[in-house]
């Protein structure tokens, strides 16, 4: 095909499509946060190898899949850890008939489990794929719930073999014993399964076996309005009390495609509550990572929810919730700061201003105790390449050295603006995961303080909390954009069609992308370390299942 000359903000694709065989790209699309190529359904596997090794797009962020009235399409959204602003969106479009392209899993491990959803959900096949079968959903399941054909209404029976023996052919030398931990244990932080297979006391095998609450949220988006019935839903993906986080990235990715210009003063509103948002997710991460570690109720657990009781309601005197939330609006916020404004920002600085003591008590309580340094110092490990292989993000990222932060690296809302530190660790185990989310806090804290400062002597005249929004958003283009969660990177693409409503909303939660990981970080290690790596991983399986 003939190249086209591409934009200068775009002058990377020039290059990308130059490093490619003259055969694989068969046409350009425009997107609204990142250009994209459209490539060959064979020739997936080298065009992804070439732009992860030679021009160093080693993030596969997300994996999106779409049906249309003549073709099935798969995104691949690509970007680099060392430089956000290099993003591609590699395309690749099969027949209706036939939805059959190569698997990207030899390329991203992380696309492995993204591939898994998109069969499981839109029913295309990945030739290649190391192990494509249903992710979300029973593997006797009939139909693919997000395909325009689906039957929600065709009976599903699915078969309990209960005599099944699942490694009847192992073939590994040693005494294996399979065991199931979860649905409902514990340790698993919610409805996960773990299908672990153990020599010894040693984990041979580990497999997370999720979907036990997929609710269909992107099914439930796409049939609500942009301007009101959507905002509700992302407090429901994370229930840790980081829902303001995931408010943030729908309202990110629709004011883009609306091209929605956000009041200053709403975004350092934003930022404030956001960083909130954030501490009362860490802090629930602590308390609970102190019983997976001890296994009894221990100070530390309490302390954990003392100090999220202050910060809940912080938020409830904010927001009017201690959940869900439904503060953010598109264009800004549902309300400003409550009407005692100097009681309520003496009540944030209160808290800000006594967790410098505090967090020197979980240090005290955590990291200064033997007992955790045992279970937690050289478990779990998760070495920087493999971790960017799984598309891990967040603190999981973090702490295994890779200085990748959305607030900074792709600036939205207030950061940019304000003086604080992405943390990093280079300990790559469950002992560095624990230490950057306790800096975190801290780093948190000073953001929150230095938006209390502003907000408290903003001019009252021009204290404008929401753009000037439509009544009816009918926006259309593409748009793929992320927010730095607690978890990590939350991202969401919408496909806007012109209608009220979306015709693909696609999220990416980070928690999904971590526990992928997970396998490469227990096997070979104790089983009393699978606990301590899982519970290090602070994955929420709201956001996982959706």
């Amino acid at each position: 095909m003939q190249r086209q000359q591409r934009s200068t903000a775009h002058r990377f694709v020039d290059e990308a499509v130059t490093a490619l065989p003259d055969d694989a790209v068969v046409s350009y699309e425009s997107h609204e946060n990142a250009p994209a190529i459209v490539i060959r359904a064979d020739r997936v596997q080298s065009v992804l190898s070439t732009l992860r090794l030679e021009l160093g797009f080693d993030h596969c962020s997300c994996v999106t899949a779409q049906e249309y009235e003549t073709r099935f399409e798969t995104i691949y959204h690509l970007t680099s850890y060392d430089d956000r602003t290099q993003e591609l969106s590699v395309v690749v479009s099969t027949t209706k008939d036939d939805p059959v392209t190569e698997s990207a899993a030899p390329v991203y491990r992380t696309a492995e489990w993204h591939e898994r959803e998109a069969y499981d959900l839109v029913g295309i096949k990945y030739e290649g794929h190391p192990d494509l079968r249903r992710i979300l959903l029973p593997e006797t399941w009939q139909g693919h719930p997000l395909s325009t054909n689906y039957n929600q209404n065709q009976p599903q029976i699915v078969p309990l073999d209960e005599h099944a023996n699942p490694i009847k052919n192992d073939s590994r030398q040693g005494d294996t014993m399979f065991i199931n931990i979860g649905p409902h244990h514990p340790s698993t932080h919610g409805v996960l399964h773990l299908e672990v297979v153990l020599d010894g006391e040693q984990v041979a095998a580990v497999e997370p076996d999720i979907g036990y609450i997929h609710r269909c949220e992107e099914k439930m988006c796409q049939q609500g309005t942009y301007r009101h019935q959507i905002m509700p839903y992302p407090d429901r993906w994370d229930w840790g009390g980081a829902g303001l986080l995931n408010e943030w990235a729908y309202a990110r990715v629709i004011e883009d495609l609306a091209d929605i210009e956000v009041p200053e003063y709403a975004q350092i509103i934003r930022t404030m509550s956001a960083e909130l948002s954030r501490i009362l997710s860490h802090l629930l991460f602590i308390a609970m990572y102190a019983l997976d570690i001890s296994g009894e109720f221990n100070a530390t657990f309490m302390y954990g929810f003392r100090d999220r009781e202050i910060v809940q309601d912080l938020l409830e005197e904010l927001t009017g919730q201690r959940m869900m939330f439904n503060y953010f609006r598109v264009g800004g916020v549902v309300w400003d700061i409550p009407e005692l404004r100097d009681e309520f920002f003496e009540d944030v600085r209160a808290f800000t201003s006594d967790l410098p003591q505090k967090l020197e008590e979980y240090h005290d309580l955590l990291t200064s105790n033997e007992i955790l340094q045992l279970r937690c110092i050289d478990t779990g490990e998760l070495p920087p390449e493999k971790a960017k292989h799984y598309g891990a993000t967040g603190p999981v990222a973090r702490g295994s050295g890779i200085d990748y932060d959305l607030r900074r690296d792709d600036p939205y809302g207030y950061y940019d603006h304000l003086q604080w530190d992405v943390v990093t660790e280079d300990g790559c185990d469950n002992f560095a995961r624990v230490l950057v989310r306790l800096q975190e806090i801290n780093e948190s804290a000073a953001i929150v303080e230095q938006c209390a400062d502003l907000l408290e002597d903003w001019p009252e005249a021009d204290r404008t909390c929401q753009a000037n929004v439509p009544r009816t958003l009918k926006p259309s283009g593409e748009c793929y954009r992320a927010v730095e969660g607690a978890k990590g990177e939350l991202g969401i693409y919408i496909r806007a069609d012109g209608t009220e409503t979306p015709a693909r909303f696609k999220i990416r939660g980070p928690s999904f992308s971590n526990l992928s990981a997970l396998p490469v970080m227990a096997e070979g290690e104790y089983v009393a370390d699978l606990v301590a790596t899982l519970g290090s991983l602070d994955t929420i399986m709201g956001e996982v299942d959706r």
